[in-house]
């Protein structure tokens, strides 16, 4: 991966809710990272067919490990394109050096 298709800017986040006093939940961002990242939106190529059969993924982000920082699927993906929740997360041939991570687009729902 060369460091000149990383064009996209992206912030891994975590969510928690957090109880007032008067015991109503609110969710809160905290930012764990901020890294430039290659991203591929789903479409019907072959390798994405063979990659997300089952999957529900729309799009595929690589980046550079972090140190120290653990990505889960419990983290959410913010770009300019909106917010994306992990899916699944693997290290590139088990090297060290790069995330691939498979994201879902979040959708608000109208009503």
């Amino acid at each position: 991966m060369s460091f000149g298709k990383m064009s996209t800017y992206i912030v891994i986040i975590t969510t928690e809710t957090i109880k007032d006093n008067e015991g109503f939940g609110k969710t809160e961002d905290t930012i764990i990272a901020s890294v430039r990242a290659y991203k591929e939106e789903r479409h019907a190529s072959e390798k994405w067919s063979n990659r997300a059969v089952f999957s529900e993924a729309t799009a595929l982000f690589c980046f550079r490990k972090i140190p120290d920082t653990p990505v889960t699927t419990k983290m959410v993906i913010v770009c300019s394109d909106g917010r994306y929740e992990i899916t699944g997360v693997e290290d590139v041939k088990s090297r060290g050096m790069y995330i691939e991570v498979l994201a879902k687009k979040v959708v608000a729902s109208s009503g």
